[in-house]
């Protein structure tokens, strides 16, 4: 039954292989619960009710995917999308995280309506592609301030703006070893190494950094606190363009680009394109939509799906393993409570720097291409608002593409984002 519902044979895998890959993209991604409620809990959101609502759209989103749309693709809220929601919309414009919740909602329903009508592939096509690094080169730089922060590393300054924290504090000290053990594991081919990492710290801080032990198994705490609590209003009088559009623009690159990016190395791209693509999208919308109705950011497609697919997964029986796993995970609450924000601050960190290594696709001798790319990822923690990073990327491309006599060659979606944002900054502000 399961070689035929999900045509095991036919994709050259095994049931065996599947569970295997299902528990490898696992490992490598189930820090999600741990850091997704550290990081939306900053924002004044119940971290329990977070890791409830963390776990059942992973849990679910991830499923449909196999289900639906047959992919060994793994999907949980997103990094990056998180900490925009938390830092830059909540902390840094004053949004309360229900009507920041609420435009999470709109922008999957936007999400929805653009995936069935085509536009979602067509919108991506018209984006350059250094636009596109510069806004997950951004993303990585952004994250990795927010990880020395909660490091202790760097500290506000009067003088400098910033500058280097007490880097004998135990916090800091953990937050580094903790770093070099990700990256050692993950050179060394480990599975789970920013698991390992993460537990790793959160063990030490027992030790060194006070914390208490509060136990490992219970009932899933109640998830009422955030279950419906998006203020859809609210995020209409907060602005679309202040956090809508930048909600739908980083979704769109980053699952967009994470679904090809997986099925290119499963070897599922027919004729350089997936076959059931929109398919996948229309799960990937869907999945924003109920996660924000549960109470998370932006749920999106995982890139540590490769993980899975690295070691055999082709189908959706990968992706309905880790969903089984992700349930389970309801089960661990008081364990996710005791981990401290120190403690996956090396994750975020090694994430980051991941993120850094589209750099080298981006065309430098163009410097039309490279300038806008490097003002957007430059814009991002330098303004501590993604929104405005990718907002100076986008008019500076239109405006030096308009300079230099290249204006014919850029596509008509950029020209629309880049006078949406000059308008939004014209008379809205930044």
């Amino acid at each position: 039954m399961l070689d035929r519902f999900f045509q095991l044979s036919a994709n050259n895998t095994t049931v065996r292989t599947e569970l295997m890959a299902g528990l490898t993209t696992f490992l490598t991604m189930v820090y999600i619960i741990f850091v997704n409620p550290s990081i939306l809990g900053d924002a004044g959101m119940p971290k329990a009710s977070v890791f409830v609502a963390t776990c059942l759209i992973a849990a679910g989103g991830t499923a449909l995917m196999g289900l639906y749309a047959n992919y060994p693709i793994a999907m949980a809220p997103g990094m990056g999308l998180n900490a925009y929601f938390a830092y830059a919309v909540v902390l840094g414009m004053g949004i309360p995280w229900q009507a920041a919740l609420g435009a999470v909602f709109i922008s999957g329903c936007l999400f929805i309506l653009v995936t069935m009508v085509g536009l979602r592939a067509m919108i991506v096509d018209g984006i350059p592609r250094s636009m596109r690094v510069g806004i997950t080169v951004g993303l990585g730089m952004f994250l990795a301030l927010i990880a020395l922060k909660n490091a202790g590393i760097v500290v506000a300054s009067d003088a400098t703006l910033v500058k280097a924290g007490d880097l004998h504090q135990p916090a800091a000290l953990m937050a580094v070893l903790g770093f070099f053990v990700i990256v050692a594991l993950d050179r060394l081919r480990v599975r789970g190494a920013i698991l390992i990492g993460i537990v790793l710290v959160t063990v030490l801080s027992f030790f060194f950094g006070g914390n208490t032990y509060q136990g490992v198994f219970s009932l899933p705490p109640p998830i009422s606190p955030t279950l419906f609590a998006l203020d859809i209003p609210g995020a209409l009088a907060a602005g679309i363009l202040n956090v809508v559009l930048v909600f739908f623009l980083v979704e769109l690159f980053d699952a967009t680009g994470t679904l090809m990016g997986v099925a290119r190395r499963a070897g599922l791209l027919v004729e350089g394109k997936m076959e059931r693509l929109n398919k996948a999208l229309l799960v990937d919308s869907g999945a924003i939509v109920a996660g924000s109705m549960l109470g998370t950011s932006s749920t999106t497609a995982y890139i540590e799906s490769a993980a899975g697919v690295q070691v055999g997964g082709r189908t959706g029986l990968t992706a309905l393993t880790v969903a089984a796993l992700f349930l389970a995970c309801l089960f661990i609450a008081p364990l996710a409570s005791v981990v401290p924000p120190y403690a996956t601050a090396p994750a975020l960190l090694f994430v980051a720097c991941l993120m850094l290594a589209d750099l080298g696709d981006v065309d430098w001798s163009d410097t039309t291409e490279s300038i806008p790319a490097a003002v957007t990822a430059l814009g991002m923690p330098f303004t501590y608002s993604i929104a405005e990073g990718i907002a100076f990327g986008f008019i500076s491309y239109a405006v030096l593409k308009l300079l230099t006599g290249r204006a014919r060659g850029v596509k008509p979606v950029v020209w629309v984002i880049a006078a949406l944002f000059a308008f939004k900054i014209a008379y809205v502000g930044t």
